[in-house]
């Protein structure tokens, strides 16, 4: 009886150690705050907070107003009245929206209509399916209608084989009235098939609804034009990258003023995410990464008189500016995280330089929590480059002691690696089990100029695999850090990495995690949707012999020709929805990896796709990935 009541004791202590750090049930329960504007009185932000449900496998919202000055949030039931309509046009005429239009027969029950029961389908061309859906023939397309009667809205895109939005994420941003009211503004890549397949060249269109004629206003622009909206004082604004096909090109800001197009970020050395303009006209604020983090900017606009376009970083410090919701008196309202907290809403005193934060929606959570810390550390690469590493350290941290490590490797290939908060790779529950992770900025990530950022394109296996080995063997020279117990784990171009990294590690690593990671380079051309993509990053196709940065990533850069060299076990997961890496690159590696005896696992979810985000499928994910390490790290 005393040793059954030592042990409990025992069990109780670890379970209120446990609820002192971040564990992945909890960051399950986490409110996820989005802001969405500041009230039309100004007096307001809105925003909305959305909890998942693990019982009902989804996540629920609520919605919330705060002063802009701070103070108690008040629940509200409806925002419609509290903010602006954007699809409302500005006499308050009209209103737009967009709905899925039948355009094509791709069924075999369409083209045979005899044949009721048959579910082929029948394709003429590539863009057959886009990230996780098959193509159905039918398009988004954008509609207005008059908000005074009930008359059936115009298909402004009416017979086009065309989407806007842009499928698989576009929304209503990619629409927009002019301030007159008499023109919508919209996005569209207006091809089709294999054309659209292989092309990101976007457009702005503009829909006169007096007319109803259509005109193309940035045809002379081949890469993306995106994001369009009008500064306050009447000029189209929008994103624009100059090069078809390379869909991490630098991101500029465009205005068009008097009929000229101003490019406010041309001698910036950096890319843009989001932007908004000034209510004064003067400036335009935007986000971009830099140093490991992001950062809120600000560009002054001179339209065209003589005085210097001159950017500047407004933000500094190891935290993410997520989101620009507004602007109230001197201060702009912004979304904010870092590696330990998820994103709240803050204020920004651009006089002052003061921080404010204004909702705490997981305050109470966080405090009660032992934090992580994060360090910034500089190494040297192969190639004599200065390289940002992120070291993430468990809470409690003793530097006395030694502690597991785990390479992380970003997906992207060109995605920022910041102080951003996720809710599957989250750095904080990691390093809460009581692992180091070394997350290195290598080469391909925006933040460190648009020469490292542009790297990676074609050398998918070569100096970046270095910049991958250089961090781990640097920061395993730490005391803390147990040599003997080292991990790489990453997902997308991570998950590449991973492969790649089994096949030429020389066993420094003794466990691997790869999800949805591409294992055979040249099957993965022939199954990827965006086929873009691939032929920007990979150089081309694997056919194309005479091709020689092609032909190194289908030879020398491909992990399934290293497969002799595998030794060490490793975890497979894969989305069976995941389109943008199909879930042959997983099977494969599997395969490979249980005929040659080699100790693995794969798993699978087959409703998900290149993310996982249902509530029980991502603590599944979460639990899977600690048992994993638990078993072989």
């Amino acid at each position: 009886m005393k040793k059954l009541l030592i042990l409990t004791l025992g069990m109780m202590g670890l379970s209120a150690n446990a609820q002192n750090v971040m564990t992945p049930e909890l960051l399950w329960k986490l409110g996820r705050v989005t802001p969405l504007g500041i009230s039309n009185d100004g007096k307001n932000i809105v925003y909305k907070v959305a909890t998942p449900s693990m019982e009902e496998n989804k996540s629920n919202s609520k919605f919330y107003i705060i002063p802009v000055n701070g103070g108690n949030p008040t629940e509200v039931k409806d925002t419609k009245d509290l903010l602006r309509n954007k699809n409302i046009s500005p006499d308050g005429r009209y209103l737009i929206s967009h709905q899925a239009v039948k355009i094509s027969n791709v069924f075999g029950k369409d083209i045979y209509p005899e044949l009721t029961k048959s579910d082929a389908k029948v394709y003429d061309g590539l863009d057959y399916r886009h990230w996780d859906t098959w193509r159905d023939g039918t398009y988004n397309h954008v509609f207005y209608g008059n908000v005074a009667n009930a008359e059936a809205p115009v298909d402004i895109m009416q017979g086009e084989l065309f989407d806007s939005p842009q499928k698989p994420f576009g929304g209503d941003e990619d629409y927009i009235w002019s301030p007159d009211s008499k023109n919508i503004i919209y996005v569209s890549k207006k091809k089709s098939g294999t054309a659209y397949a292989t092309s990101t060249n976007t457009d702005l269109y503009q829909y006169n609804i007096d007319t109803k004629e259509t005109k193309n206003l940035t045809e002379n622009n081949l890469g993306y034009d995106t994001n369009p909206v009008f500064s306050p004082k009447g000029d189209l604004t929008w994103l624009q990258m100059k090069r078809d096909g390379y869909e991490a090109d630098k991101n500029d800001i465009i205005v068009r003023f008097k009929g000229l197009d101003i490019n406010l970020t041309a001698g910036w050395d950096g890319t843009v995410e989001s932007f908004k303009w000034s209510d004064d006209n003067k400036k335009v604020y935007f986000i971009a990464a830099v140093d490991g983090t992001k950062q809120l900017f600000e560009v002054n606009f001179p339209g065209l008189t003589k005085i210097a376009i001159t950017v500047k970083q407004i933000t500094k410090g190891d935290f993410d500016v997520t989101q620009i919701v507004g602007f109230s008196d001197s201060k702009v309202i912004l979304a904010r995280n870092d590696m330990n907290h998820a994103s709240e809403v803050y204020s920004y005193d651009l006089a002052k330089k003061t921080w404010k934060q204004l909702t705490e929606v997981n305050t109470e959570i966080y405090n009660k929590l032992a934090l992580s810390k994060t360090e910034k550390r500089y190494v040297t690469t192969t190639d004599g480059k200065k390289m940002l590493v992120w070291v993430i350290l468990p809470p409690n941290f003793d530097a006395t002691k030694k502690y597991p490590t785990l390479l992380y490797c970003q997906g992207g290939p060109q995605s920022a690696l910041t102080q951003s908060y996720s809710y599957r790779w989250n750095f904080q529950t990691i390093a809460a089990q009581g692992y180091v992770v070394v997350a290195p900025n290598r080469r391909g990530m925006p933040g460190h100029g648009v020469k490292w950022n542009e790297q990676i394109s074609g050398d998918w296996g070569g100096q970046v695999m270095d910049d991958y080995l250089t961090a781990i063997d640097e920061i395993a020279k730490e005391s803390y850090v147990d040599k003997t117990r080292l991990g790489a784990v990453g997902a997308s171009y991570g998950g590449y990495s991973v492969f790649q990294l089994a096949g030429i590690h020389k066993n420094r690593f003794k466990t691997f995690i790869s999800h949805c990671g591409i294992f055979n380079t040249q099957s993965m051309y022939g199954t990827t949707e965006e086929v873009f993509f691939t032929n920007w990053d990979a150089g081309g196709a694997y056919w194309e012999k005479e091709n020689q940065i092609a032909q190194k990533t289908y030879n020398e850069f491909n992990p399934i020709n290293y497969i002799n060299n595998w030794n060490t076990p490793i975890l497979i997961i894969q989305g069976e929805k995941d389109y943008r890496v199909p879930i042959g690159q997983g099977q494969e590696a599997f395969q490979a990896a249980q005929l040659k005896g080699i100790k693995s696992r794969f798993l699978l979810f087959p409703e998900e796709n290149h993310w996982v985000l249902k509530p029980q499928n991502a603590l599944i994910w979460q639990r899977e990935f600690f048992k994993w390490l638990q078993e072989t790290l």
